[in-house]
């Protein structure tokens, strides 16, 4: 896989039928391994790892409707009051990060009301904070910490 803008993890593989799977420490599972998967799984670890997000925050590939339509978010960070604190979508280094991208993630954010937004593509990261009352975003250099 290809090396991306992360610090370097560990992770742990196994293989079987031909295919590569990585195992995820949120859903507590091996995933077959494709390379927006590789992205999401350092995006895991950066957040946990250099972040210091409590893995009992963070949500990973779930359901959410949006406009009615069934859509999947990669990564969700909660407050430890339930509300959503960050979310975070995930592409292939292939896919360039565009409006289309941003879009995606404003649209699932409709129904979620994230106060941060992370969009990588584990080469080019980008961070927003919202702005509820005026209806804005601006770009940060990083997320937050964990307090």
């Amino acid at each position: 896989m290809q090396k991306l803008n992360f610090p370097a993890y560990q992770f742990r593989f196994k293989s079987s039928e031909n295919k590569i799977s990585i195992f995820d420490r949120i859903r507590k599972k091996f995933i077959i391994l494709n390379p927006e998967e590789w992205v999401r799984q350092h995006t895991i670890q950066y957040l946990i790892e250099e972040k210091k997000y409590p893995e009992s925050l963070i949500n990973v590939e779930k359901l959410v409707k949006v406009n009615g339509l069934n859509k999947r978010y990669d990564i969700i960070i909660f407050n430890p009051n339930g509300s959503i604190y960050l979310i975070i979508e995930c592409k292939s280094p292939k896919i360039k990060i565009t409006q289309e991208v941003f879009d995606q993630i404003a649209r699932y954010n409709l129904a979620l009301d994230a106060e941060y937004l992370m969009i990588t593509n584990g080469i080019n990261h980008y961070y927003c904070q919202m702005d509820y009352t005026a209806k804005q975003y601006s770009f940060l250099q990083d997320i937050p910490d964990y307090k």
